[in-house]
């Protein structure tokens, strides 16, 4: 790996752990933050795949209560530099890519040990940004808030600079050790994943509304001889259909309905 491609990745790291808490740009989130690394390095093509299946995974997840989400921006972060050097010695990018993906969550979750040491550091900023207050010190105040959201990109940036430095032959040897019932339990296993991933948003958004949009776009996707642009227009097609039929009912011209003509629909069935 190049010394401009290690730096540059050391970059888009920095961005997305800052972007973890300031969720703005989102270059924490998988699809950014890996297609962005397959840029810099030369794999765009691989990094969107990656970034793609792990957008998948990481849609079922959020902080709840007390119970906080897997860090999705290591694992991307991670998972992604793997990948590049497996993919730099010669790897196939079918495995590299499936096993990117398996180990993507093992790293998010030790992503939260990482979190955790930055949110207690976080706790004695807050006191020092306290004590600037009481002083009416608002310099104090924005130059310590600076310094916890740089301490916040350092997490990923850190830990990215030190993968880089690892050996592409020896990431390239443990996958050509690994035994194919291993290699292919991974590839199916990040299969898996990616499917429960999307199956919880299903899940969180499932209403009897949307459930004839789900099964309709399933269908649709089934059939090879529609492109993404196809499925597109077919969906802002729909939606705007819909939104005419809601319009229309809300008005008063939908014979004493609820607003919702599709529930009307299923109601009346």
């Amino acid at each position: 790996m190049s010394p401009i491609s290690v730096v540059l990745i050391i970059i888009v790291a920095f961005f997305a752990g800052m972007e973890g808490i300031l969720d703005e740009w989102q270059f924490h989130q998988p699809l950014v933050a890996c297609t962005l690394i397959g840029i810099v390095t030369g794999h765009p093509a691989e990094g969107i795949l990656l970034g793609g299946s792990l957008q998948m995974i990481a849609l079922g997840w959020a902080n709840i209560g007390a119970a906080v989400a897997p860090d999705a921006a290591l694992a991307s972060v991670a998972s992604s530099i793997l990948m590049v050097l497996a993919l730099g010695s010669g790897g196939d990018p079918q495995t590299a890519v499936s096993t990117s993906i398996a180990l993507a969550i093992p790293l998010s979750v030790a992503g939260l040990f990482l979190t955790m040491v930055c949110r207690t550091i976080a706790t004695a900023i807050v006191h020092a940004m306290d004590a600037c207050a009481e002083r009416g010190d608002m310099a104090g105040i924005e130059r310590w808030q600076v310094a916890a959201i740089a301490m916040q990109g350092l997490r990923i940036a850190i830990p990215a600079a030190a993968l880089c430095f690892v050996p592409s032959e020896a990431v390239t040897s443990a996958l050509s050790a690994m035994p194919a019932w291993l290699s292919g339990g991974m590839a199916v296993g990040g299969g898996m994943v990616a499917a429960v991933g999307y199956a919880m948003v299903i899940n969180m958004m499932a209403t009897k509304e949307v459930w004839p949009f789900f099964a309709l776009g399933f269908v649709l996707a089934a059939l090879k001889s529609l492109t993404l642009i196809a499925l597109g227009v077919i969906g802002v097609c729909l939606a705007l259909i819909y939104l005419g039929l809601k319009e229309l009912a809300s008005s008063g011209n939908g014979a004493g309905g609820s607003g919702d003509p599709l529930g009307d629909i299923l109601d009346t069935y």
